[in-house]
């Protein structure tokens, strides 16, 4: 639920807001946004509600449906296999390609992305997963193809409610550490493997719990829960 804002409440506040609850699972898949009761909690008018709707709805976590109003996304179980694939084929094109471009800047950039564990609390794992996603957007971003970094960051953004289901505020850093570590040896297999134990371990947990414990809100039927990699 919206914490009551200031009437001076923007847009953008409220996309957090919006963003985190949908990430952190208080929004369920297929839940419909009452776009006038978020106007009233915000103390503001409709319009910045629907900016901020439109923006998630950019990011793939909010569906516009016309005449029907502003739905947290939902999927199929066979979409998140193809994005959760999607993102091993991205992220290893990228470190493969990032391996022998990186600058020492960027590799000190990298190593201060994250700021450190604090808790299992909602605002924390809402900065872990941004961070996550910074990481790997840069370590694309050093490739010199800012196509593939733009659609991973696009990605990271769809799959950001899936990718908290990990818990892995405690981990994260060293497991990117890693990566660095490779990045900085230029040891392409060591950068590749080091990657591949982390998206690999995500994916494996994030299947898990979505077909274990979160399968009411989605589609799964009996075929697709019996498919395995």
């Amino acid at each position: 639920m919206l914490a009551e804002m200031p009437g001076s409440t923007s847009k953008d506040m409220i996309y957090k807001d919006l963003r985190r609850a949908i990430i952190m699972g208080h929004r369920k898949p297929g839940e419909r946004f009452n776009v006038e009761e978020i106007a009233e909690a915000c103390h503001t008018s409709v319009t910045p509600v629907r900016d901020a709707l439109q923006m998630l709805s950019q990011e793939g976590l909010v569906t516009i449906k016309p005449r029907s109003g502003y739905f947290v996304t939902r999927i199929t179980l066979k979409e998140l296999r193809d994005m959760l694939e999607l993102r091993r084929i991205l992220e290893i094109a990228s470190i493969e390609r990032s391996v022998l471009r990186i600058t020492d800047e960027q590799l000190e950039t990298l190593a201060h992305v994250h700021t450190g564990y604090t808790g299992d609390d909602d605002v924390s794992y809402d900065r872990y997963t941004d961070e996550n996603c910074r990481f790997h957007c840069m370590v694309a971003d050093a490739s010199g193809n800012h196509v593939l970094a733009e659609m991973l960051g696009h990605l990271h953004d769809r799959l950001a409610r899936f990718m908290v289901m990990c818990h892995a505020g405690k981990s994260m850093e060293m497991t990117h550490a890693k990566i660095i570590e490779a990045l900085r040896d230029r040891d392409v297999e060591a950068a590749r493997q080091a990657l591949l134990d982390e998206i690999d371990s995500s994916r494996d947990e994030i299947l898990d719990r979505v077909l274990q414990e979160e399968s009411a809100y989605w589609h799964l039927d009996a075929a697709r829960m019996n498919y395995k990699y």
